[in-house]
């Protein structure tokens, strides 16, 4: 059993939980990973294909995350503009939602608020009526939560491959 490979897993732990900032908690995962594994060239605690597993779970995440949040937007009948904002806002938004005093879901409740803010400001530059906008922004806000939530549950997996590979190698 390797000590640096356990200890990574606690860290990925953190790491994951970053996702729900919107930060790439998966990727920071899988770098961790292979650091581990460049380091430690002599035993290295992942085989190639646990990385590459990783990574392809990692690239997943980040498509899901950006499909539900981007795609439920502009099947809304958001704007690109307003699409973007609602990226945008999601981002500011998680990170806001630290003040949130809720662990773990004030963040989340962020980026869903700020992803809706963002698309009904986008919105509304671009000559929107109130109410469409306000409707679109919450097609924003329950797409970003949509894919947070899937993104969580590919980090998950990620974790638990890492964690296991971590303890059996």
């Amino acid at each position: 059993m390797n000590l640096w490979a356990l200890i990574l897993t606690a860290v990925n732990a953190l790491w994951w939980l970053t996702n729900l900032l919107g930060l790439p908690g998966n990727w920071l995962m899988v770098a961790g990973a292979v650091v581990l594994t460049c380091l430690q060239r002599s035993h290295p605690p992942f085989s190639p294909w646990t990385l590459g597993a990783a990574g392809v779970l990692a690239l997943a995440g980040e498509a899901v995350e950006f499909l539900a949040g981007y795609g439920g937007a502009r099947r809304a009948g958001t704007s690109k503009l307003g699409a973007k904002w609602a990226l945008w806002g999601g981002m500011l938004g998680g990170l806001l939602g630290l003040a949130i005093p809720l662990p773990l879901i004030g963040p989340l409740i962020g980026a869903c608020l700020g992803a809706a803010a963002g698309a009904i400001w986008g919105e509304i530059r671009q000559g929107v009526a109130l109410k469409p906008a306000l409707r679109r922004g919450q097609a924003a806000g329950t797409g970003r939560l949509l894919g947070t939530v899937a993104k969580l549950a590919i980090g998950l997996a990620i974790w638990l491959i890492l964690a296991i590979a971590a303890v059996v190698k």
